[in-house]
């Protein structure tokens, strides 16, 4: 059984996150925790001086509210946003936090991820834990 157990939430792609902490809460150990992670992308500094909101705090405060949205529905969850690369960002926080599962999505790949969505894979490759990929 786990105790710390990450769920990245993709919010530009229609997912199963219901189905993601159903999976969780089987595989929780009694006083685990469960934690939504978002991430947020960084903008190029060329794209930066052509934007006209701050996506460091205005983008971040809207996924965040947003995961707490999702979290209420769904029980007892943590919520954390990141910014960065999601596959490095997602692998880095398991080991800051000292996750021992990460319960992520993949898409139905194309040739180019065959065996993966491109962020799963990477999160495989990078993880310091357990990762557990659902379809």
């Amino acid at each position: 059984m786990y105790q710390n157990i990450l769920i990245p939430v993709a919010l530009d792609h229609e997912r199963d996150v219901a189905g993601a902490v159903e999976v969780a809460r089987r595989l929780q150990e009694d006083g685990g925790k469960i934690t939504l992670v978002g991430v947020v992308e960084q903008v190029p500094g060329y794209v930066r001086e052509y934007v006209v909101i701050h996506p460091d705090t205005e983008v971040t405060e809207a996924v965040r509210a947003k995961l707490r949205e999702i979290a209420k529905t769904l029980g007892d969850l943590n919520v954390a946003v990141m910014t960065g690369k999601p596959g490095v960002a997602i692998a880095d926080m398991a080991n800051e936090t000292g996750a021992d599962l990460i319960v992520i999505g993949s898409h139905r790949p194309g040739l180019q991820d065959y065996f993966l969505g491109s962020t799963a894979s990477r999160v495989v490759r990078r993880a310091p834990c357990a990762v557990m990929v659902l379809r």
